[in-house]
């Protein structure tokens, strides 16, 4: 990411530093703007980061700008993007989770399986897969329930990337054989794609749900048995925008932040 970023400002004459958010040496007003990049530790250190990130805002530009990304931090903002006209997977909000609280979601829901998400959380960090029955495990943090949907084993989950606005690179991510998570981290794969003109637009609405055009954005989805696609998360904090299969996204991302200084 780093790498194609340096090339994408360099061509404007530009540098980029990587400078750990949590750093108090950093001086944020020395720089013209500053870009979130992989802050993989904001959720168990959320009122810190977003201190962080509202200091940050007063002295430079900050992208994405910090009111945004206190909304987009929990994912409770997916009932406003509902409320909009998005269409998700049946969701549940549980603020505690207990035995009443997990078979009441069986029955609200109507699924015998279903998958509880931490309600602040990314890279599927605390998830669980639970099935009627089986144990509960320990969940301390307010999660999300939502019925398993076996499209994340068939097709696997699209990432729409967006460079203000505008599509940048698209991609399939898929899980290892036996496990339902797409991430890397328990081996799943990314292979770029082009997507249909249909699924793009499908993920550009979900886009313009919102007030104002973000510099970037990761739109994931997953599409239901119908053939249309299902919001999963709309990822505007950036942990991370795959460069490898959008090798264009540096220049892309670097000409639209110079042209916002």
């Amino acid at each position: 990411m780093m790498d194609l970023l340096r090339t994408g400002f360099s061509r404007h004459g530009a540098s980029i530093e990587a400078i750990a958010w949590d750093d108090p040496a950093a001086d944020w007003a020395s720089y013209d703007a500053a870009l979130i990049g992989t802050t993989w530790d904001y959720w168990d250190r959320v009122d810190a980061f977003l201190e962080t990130l509202s200091t940050i805002g007063s002295q430079t530009q900050l992208h994405n700008p910090a009111d945004l990304v206190s909304w987009n931090i929990r994912k409770t903002y997916l009932r406003d993007l509902e409320a909009r006209g998005a269409r998700l997977i049946p969701t549940l909000w549980l603020d505690r989770v207990d035995e009443a609280a997990v078979s009441a979601a069986f029955d609200t829901l109507g699924s015998d399986d279903l998958v509880f998400k931490r309600q602040i959380a990314g890279g599927a960090f605390g998830q669980h897969r639970l099935k009627r029955g089986e144990p509960i495990p320990a969940m301390p943090h307010p999660m999300m329930v939502q019925p398993f949907l076996p499209m994340i084993e068939q097709e696997g989950e699209l990432s729409f990337i967006f460079i203000d606005g505008a599509l940048s690179h698209a991609l399939l991510k898929r899980a290892a054989p036996g496990d339902y998570r797409i991430q890397s981290l328990y081996g799943g794969t990314e292979t770029a794609i082009e997507p249909s003109p249909g699924d793009v637009s499908a993920a550009q609405a979900v886009l313009e749900t919102l007030d104002e055009t973000p510099l970037y954005a990761r739109v994931d989805m997953l599409r239901e048995q119908s053939g249309a696609l299902l919001l999963m998360e709309l990822e505007l904090i950036e942990p991370y925008l795959y460069p490898e299969q959008g090798p264009e996204l540096g220049n892309r991302l670097a000409d639209a932040l110079m042209a916002r200084l």
